[in-house]
């Protein structure tokens, strides 16, 4: 059964972006051109843009090339962070990331998705939390809702749909616990 196109209709969204086309404009392109930008590895400007844009940014953030961010103003990361290369953060709702975190190369953090079930395909968002000492490994994939506690890791190429408890190694997909995280000094 095929499904009219005008049937698609996520104009709801638009008001929760929260900024106006012309922020967005800018935006897209000061993206594209300085934070996904390979040729680009300048983490202290990024980070002052990153506050023009709206985002709350920590001390000591480090922020590599080719970094894709959709809605900065819809962003916060605490100190001492480290957001490695390709990473995209798809913040189409609130994404919190706290201190001491690590997002690997390559890293998704995803706020949105459709519902499948529904001829509309409707848009759903829901916010992603990281918080203090959390590692997302290289090309690991975070999916809308999901809270990841205090010190837990996600292994590379994993996929959290849920909750990630404190101080917990999870990997696979969809991601299982695998082993208790001991930090030693």
């Amino acid at each position: 059964m095929a499904t009219n196109l005008s049937d698609y209709n996520n104009s709801w969204y638009k008001d929760q972006i929260g900024a106006g086309r012309l922020k967005q404009f800018i935006w897209y392109y000061t993206n594209l051109l300085i934070f996904n930008n390979g040729l680009f590895p300048v983490s202290s400007i990024k980070v002052v843009l990153l506050r023009w844009f709206g985002a709350t940014i920590g001390k000591s953030v480090l922020i590599k090339p080719s970094v894709n961010i959709k809605y900065p103003w819809k962003l916060v990361i605490g100190d001492h962070t480290w957001i490695g290369e390709n990473v995209w953060i798809d913040n189409l709702a609130d994404v919190s990331i706290g201190s001491h975190v690590c997002l690997s190369q390559g890293a998704f953090l995803l706020t949105g998705n459709h519902d499948f079930k529904s001829k509309t395909f409707d848009l759903m968002v829901k916010p992603i939390k990281l918080e203090d000492g959390v590692w997302i490994g290289a090309q690991a994939i975070v999916c809308p809702g999901v809270n990841c506690h205090h010190s837990s890791v996600l292994s590379v190429s994993s996929v959290a749909t849920k909750d990630l408890e404190a101080y917990t190694i999870y990997q696979g997909n969809p991601a299982i616990p695998v082993k208790t995280r001991i930090i030693s000094d």
